[in-house]
This record gives structure tokens, sequence and C-alpha cells, in this order.
């Protein structure tokens, strides 16, 4: 929870992913929160009021996976919307043309996107849902130590750095740093 915050704050693609790791990890505690509690809240170096707070977090997590049937797996709607934010976002600053570094990195990985969507059954997602489900995935390969090809580690590191540009822009827009017409 105290990192989902400060995430969020910093970068919001790190979020989404975190919060996705979260999903999938009270998963495999089965939405049971006596072993949540267990064995990462109590184990987590903060004061009681801050444990109290997690223990709350983690039981509206489980209480909005179960309302919303994602006991086994997708994403709730408070992490979906980030990703129906971040592709308005998205198109809102190609279409405004305001930071040619970002369109470029964009049209520079488009190729590699184009290349997942055709890999997918799902290949309806948007360009910002593939990245992140290629970025997981990745990040989950390396979690269980699988071998993974030098072009995808390649194509990673490209999407990477695009996001990045998405999450500095999109802090920039929050801020009001960055603004476009209307």
């Amino acid at each position: 929870m105290f990192i989902a915050k400060k995430l969020k704050k910093e970068n919001i693609c790190e979020y989404l992913l975190y919060m996705w790791q979260v999903e999938n990890l009270i998963r495999a505690f089965k939405l049971d929160m006596e072993h949540i509690d267990q064995q990462i809240i109590a184990q987590y170096p903060v004061s009681e009021p801050e444990k109290k707070e997690m223990y709350q977090w983690y039981e509206s997590l489980i209480e909005m996976m179960r309302m919303e049937d994602k006991q086994e797996s997708g994403h709730i709607q408070l992490n979906t919307n980030i990703i129906i934010e971040l592709n308005d976002f998205h198109f809102q600053l190609i279409k405004s043309g305001k930071e040619p570094s970002y369109n470029s990195k964009f049209y520079h990985v488009l190729p590699f996107i184009n290349q997942l969507k055709q890999k997918q059954e799902n290949n309806h997602l948007s360009d910002i849902e593939t990245c992140f489900n290629f970025q997981y995935g990745i990040m989950m390969l390396k979690m269980k130590k699988h071998e993974i090809s030098q072009e995808t580690l390649d194509a990673q590191l490209e999407i990477s750095k695009y996001m990045v540009l998405l999450a500095r822009n999109y802090n920039r827009y929050q801020e009001g740093e960055l603004e476009f017409e209307d």
C-alpha cells in the first residue's frame, strides 16, 4: 500500500504494474485475508496504525476482486480505469504534437506493439494495454527465471523507454506543466 501510494505519484506505469502484482499476490493467497495478514502485513516494518491501514487496503482490494468476479484472473476496474486514462492521455499527447520525442518514440516502438498484437488471441487491446501486458509478462518470466530471447529483451527495453516517456509526460500533465488546447 505504501509502495503503491508512492508509485502512483511518481510513475503511473510502475504503479499499475505493481498493482497487477498485488492482484496476483492476493490470488496466490486465495483471497484469504488471514494469510495476507500473517505473511505480508505482520512482516511489514511499520507502526500498528499503519498495519491497520494496510489491512483495510488489502481487504478493500479483495472485496473489489470478489464484487467484480476477478478472483481467478483479470484486473479490477480501479486498475482498468488507469489503462483507459493512460490510453486517452496517449491519444491527446500524440494528437497535440507537443512532445515530439514522445511521438517519435511511440512510432519507433509501434512495430513491436503490432507484432505483439499479432501474437495475441485478444489482439483488440489498445497499444497502451498491449505494452503493459508485455512488460508484465516479461517481469513474470524473469521472476520464474525463464530464458528470454535477446530479440524479446531488446523489444522490452525499447517499450520500457517508451513507457518512461508516457509516465513522465503523464506526471507533467497531472501537475499542470503540460496542457492541451481544447
